[in-house]
């Protein structure tokens, strides 16, 4: 069974990443809500992503060589060569800067890998110091974004999935003390596929839930909602051709039930109110909270900051894995967004069977989610 651990071996907590199928533009480092992300894992070429700094997997001589290191050299042309040629190499698990030449980064950080010799010459440290090296000197230039490739793991002969526990942990344990969106570029997802006894398991909860949708016949004015919002009480379904009397009961209080403006005014907590409530119960900080949600420290501002703040319903969800809350409780949080669970929804099934299981790695998650081709928690 594969198994990828991202618990930070110092603190209780698991820090979530997201796992994307393609990125190109500096500016979609943001959702439609502002809503980001410390650490993504995205599927692209790494000589096309515009940040800060990318990090190239280099060798001693800073000579250039096959895979991401010839990629990078190609892409940067011959400036970056001279460039390269001043610095008089580096040493494995070392890191040295250039500038991003023809690139669309600014820098260009090269950090030269260990060869795989089974695990047994030191290899995890050097490759740990690789991404140690590589984000003291993100800091150094004053970069707030840097893109990784998974170090070590081409001609050098790195087993993938150690190769990215060493990087999540490295860059997780970055992320608790710097302010900076990291990504880790690879350019397929074999690596990083759930388990399969996961993957059955979780194909067995949706065939048990999943409800697909069915349309009503043309003549049929209701339309069931497979999770009602609730307010006050009251339950309430969409209904097509509502006559005008109909659409009155919703601005007055017949048999003695409260009016639009009483309803109103006796709302209940804001998603920012029950989000900041649960942090205090769970004894948490605010930083072990989004940190472990792995949302950006301005957007949880934004939402300290505005008790009516409306995040994306994979933020919710990250919030809640990140509080454990129960089911119960993350459907709580939900309807006070705007949105529920539903069992038309497949995301939605995916994300209950973990939350039923009381499963709250949020790597693992997504993992299954990206096996689903479903959107990724917290994005």
């Amino acid at each position: 069974m594969k198994k990828y651990s991202v618990k930070h071996p110092q603190r209780h907590f698991t820090i979530d990443f997201c796992l994307s199928t393609g990125y190109n533009s500096y500016e979609r480092k943001t959702t439609e809500r502002g809503e980001r992300m410390p650490l993504k894992i995205i599927r692209n070429d790494i000589t096309k992503i515009q940040c800060d700094a990318v990090v190239n997997a280099a060798n001693r001589w800073l000579a250039g060589g096959g895979g991401v290191d010839g990629a990078i050299h190609r892409a940067a042309g011959p400036e970056l060569d001279r460039e390269c040629s001043k610095l008089g190499g580096c040493e494995v698990g070392q890191a040295k800067v250039t500038k991003g030449c023809n690139m669309l980064c600014k820098y260009i950080i090269h950090t030269v890998g260990p060869v795989w010799q089974n695990g047994r010459s030191g290899e995890s440290e050097l490759l740990a110091s690789c991404y140690r090296e590589s984000l003291r000197l993100a800091v150094k230039y004053k970069c707030e974004s840097v893109a990784f490739p998974l170090i070590s793991t081409g001609a050098y002969g790195y087993p993938k999935e150690e190769a990215l526990q060493i990087a999540v942990s490295e860059i997780t344990d970055f992320l608790l003390r710097n302010e900076m969106t990291v990504y880790l570029v690879v350019y397929d997802k074999l690596g990083f596929q759930a388990s399969k006894k996961l993957i059955s398991d979780v194909e067995e909860y949706i065939d048990e839930h999943y409800i697909e949708t069915h349309f009503l016949p043309r003549n049929s004015s209701v339309v069931l909602d497979a999770a009602p919002q609730r307010m006050h009480g009251m339950h309430f379904r969409s209904v097509a051709g509502q006559a005008p009397e109909e659409k009155a009961l919703c601005q007055s209080a017949p048999c003695g039930e409260p009016s639009l403006d009483e309803m109103l005014s006796t709302l209940d907590e804001s998603f920012s109110q029950m989000l900041l409530r649960k942090i205090d119960e769970r004894g948490m900080s605010d930083a072990q909270c989004y940190k472990k949600a792995n949302i950006d420290r301005k957007l949880f501002s934004k939402i300290r900051s505005n008790v009516n703040y409306k995040p994306s319903k994979a933020t919710v969800l990250a919030f809640a894995i990140a509080l454990e809350l129960s089911l119960d409780e993350t459907r709580d949080m939900l309807m006070k967004a705007g949105f529920a669970l539903s069992h038309s929804n497949k995301f939605d099934v995916i994300v209950e069977y973990f939350i039923k299981n009381k499963k709250y790695d949020i790597f693992e998650i997504n993992e299954v989610l990206f096996s689903f081709d479903q959107v990724m928690l917290g994005a």
